[in-house]
């Protein structure tokens, strides 16, 4: 995944190892949480279908039931893939203690849980994607109990 803030970052600071990017994201994780949580493809594709997304649990399993129309679209498909996960990885950011985002030296962001779990929410979102299971809902209802 590119995110371009994390260019301008490894240019100031050299080299990625996870824990430089841990640190930079550490310094602001609101603004990593914000820029992450932006979603709008799946935002605009989940209005379109008359679903809001408010950034809580109940709004995962409305987009479990929405027709999944984009599998139809092979360049759509891994794009909203993408958000679906970020989505999940704002929920989860939002409304599990000590949960937070981790930026691995690829630059792929993941969710890690106050128990040091890390979950590759962005692989679980083009699972969901393309097959529909897993379900985001029964995702996050499994990370929220860990």
């Amino acid at each position: 995944m590119n995110i371009p803030f994390l260019d301008s970052w490894r240019k100031r600071h050299g080299p990625a190892h996870g824990v430089a990017l841990a640190d930079g994201a550490d310094r602001d994780p609101e603004g990593l949480a914000e820029l992450l949580s932006e979603c709008e493809l799946l935002r605009d594709q989940a209005q379109s279908a008359g679903v809001a997304l408010d950034d809580t649990p109940a709004s995962l399993e409305a987009l479990d039931q929405l027709q999944p129309r984009w599998r139809e679209d092979p360049e759509l498909l891994p794009w909203l893939g993408n958000d679906a996960g970020l989505y999940l990885g704002t929920v989860v950011i939002r409304t599990v203690a000590g949960a937070g985002w981790w930026i691995w030296p690829n630059g792929q962001p993941v969710v890690r849980l106050a128990n040091g779990r890390e979950i590759d929410v962005v692989e679980a979102g083009q699972a969901w994607a393309a097959d529909g299971a897993p379900e985001l809902s029964q995702l996050y209802a499994e990370l929220a109990e860990s």
